[in-house]
């Protein structure tokens, strides 16, 4: 499925024209192809926010097309370049280093601190080392690490913008793409390197309250390339940085027959209409042990019984919970765990971002052909967010991408409290096709649990509310409450002339 990257470039262009690697998969699908060659790039972030790692990733995919490239560092020894490619798996055999810090170099008072200070070699000394080195070697991939040695010893904003500009001119000559870095080590922003530079990515690491930190990047400017804007997630593990492009829902349609899904349950599709269509949300809402999850699980088996992929995401219970569960309802989980029908996958919400949680979605979808996917539950995936406001944003294009897939996805959400009136920590049935509700109610000293379908976009349901049982033999739904009201509230009033008996079948 071809993307076209969206909302975000500064110019129009030629779209016809080669593109070269990034290196990096994520930030290539992000600029839907990847760089213009023979243009100068800017990557800048605070230390590390992973600029080495991704400019090695530049130069190595070069090195793999068997290109000639050329790492120059002001800051970094070859050693240290050296430990940062091993501990990714990498080689950097083929990559050119030259250092303009010698590994000699010592704190001799005779020569004040490096070889570079402005009172012994003067800034375009510098510069003409580099540029002697590039004509030496004739890259046509080249890093320069890291600017921030270039501003120093510039000593003023209108001398180092001059020396960037040389920076672009030469290499302008040259079949040559080059990408600076720049760790912001400057007191303000530096928007005059903004202008210069053909195309700006910015890196950035967020300390949360607590779990992990989380990293993003953004796409500032890219002249005549049409990218993706706003954030994008990534993380920095073996092999280099893992970009998550933010998921546009608009750019993904497949067709599909909107066919109802049956759970397997005669009386809860009978309560539903005949049951949920592919390509639609159903939330599950209620308090906690009310019975949520496993309503979801029956849709899962449903699916695998049908010979179809399904994928629970767990945010909230681990796995061994959920098949003690199953095995409580007489659902024959495990088989399908093992035959690879279901996957089960714990999601801990202290170290995965929301952008990350996506691109699992989508791998669960595009090659693992899932067509039911069930979020259990919502609020773990609340507690995943660093900033809650987006949340609402996040999951409308998550669900819109699902629906454009064709997948019957489950959306499981606990409310606080169990018993009365009760809170949501948020408000999420607007974006839901189904929602079900699950309630928990008291009649002659007894606890039982209560269901309803009180919204359904795509077609006729029942308007009862139904009260239902958790036993070895599943789930069982009993014939409508119509002598009750206040069901919902926890505490039902009788009006009707017989007690009913509810009950349906022996609890296990």
């Amino acid at each position: 499925m071809t993307e076209q990257p969206v909302r975000g470039s500064d110019e129009g262009g030629p779209t016809d024209l080669p593109r070269i690697s990034t290196g990096s998969e994520g930030l290539d699908d992000i600029l839907g192809g990847g760089f213009d060659p023979n243009r100068l790039y800017l990557y800048e972030g605070r230390p590390g926010t992973g600029k080495t790692t991704i400019a090695l990733q530049f130069l190595l995919k070069g090195v793999s097309c068997g290109e000639r490239v050329l790492y120059i560092t002001l800051s970094e020894t070859r050693r240290e370049l050296e430990l940062v490619a091993r501990r990714h798996g990498w080689s950097l055999a083929g990559v050119d280093i030259f250092e303009l810090v010698p590994p000699e170099t010592t704190l001799d008072p005779e020569r004040e601190l490096t070889v570079f200070h402005p009172a012994e070699v003067e800034l375009s000394e510098t510069t003409g080392l580099m540029f002697n080195e590039v004509e030496r070697i004739d890259p046509s991939r080249v890093v320069i690490d890291s600017l921030s040695e270039l501003r120093l010893l510039a000593q003023s904003p209108l001398r180092y913008r001059r020396q960037v500009l040389a920076l672009k001119h030469f290499f302008a000559k040259r079949n040559c793409t080059v990408v600076l870095l720049d760790d912001l080590s400057s007191a303000q922003d530096d928007l005059q390197l903004h202008s210069v530079a053909h195309g700006v990515v910015m890196l950035e690491q967020l300390a949360i309250d607590y779990g992990a930190e989380r990293r993003r990047l953004r796409v500032i400017k890219m002249r005549g390339i049409a990218f993706r804007g706003g954030y994008h997630d990534f993380t920095i593990a073996s092999g280099g940085l893992k970009i998550f492009p933010r998921l546009v829902a608009a750019e993904h349609h497949r067709t599909f027959a909107g066919d109802v899904t049956p759970s397997g349950n005669a009386e809860l599709d009978q309560l539903l209409g005949g049951g949920l269509e592919r390509g639609t949300n159903a939330l599950l809402i209620g308090a906690a042990g009310v019975g949520k999850s496993s309503v979801a699980l029956i849709y899962a088996i449903a699916a695998a019984q049908r010979g179809e992929h399904a994928v629970f995401f767990a945010f909230d219970e681990g796995r061994g919970t959920v098949e003690a569960r199953a095995r409580m309802l007489g659902l024959p989980l495990d088989e399908h765990i093992d035959s690879g029908r279901i996957r089960f996958q714990q999601v801990d919400p202290a170290e995965l971002s929301p952008g990350e949680f996506g691109a699992i979605v989508r791998q669960s979808v595009e090659q693992d052909n899932a067509r039911v996917i069930i979020i259990d539950s919502l609020n773990g995936y609340l507690n995943a967010m660093p900033d809650e406001r987006f949340l609402i944003l996040q999951m409308h294009e998550l669900l819109t991408y699902l629906a454009q897939q064709g997948v019957l996805t489950i959306l499981v959400l606990a409310q606080h409290g169990l018993v009365g009136p009760m809170d949501t920590p948020l408000d999420i049935s607007y974006l839901s096709d189904a929602v079900l509700m699950l309630r928990y109610f008291e009649v002659g000293g007894t606890v039982r649990r209560a269901l309803s379908v009180v919204k359904k976009r795509s077609g006729f349901h029942e308007h009862s509310i139904r009260e239902f049982r958790l036993s070895g033999s599943g789930i069982s739904l009993g014939p409508p409450l119509m002598g009750f009201s206040g069901i919902f509230s926890g505490n039902p009033r009788f009006t009707g002339t017989d007690f009913p008996d509810m009950e349906l079948r022996d609890e296990h």
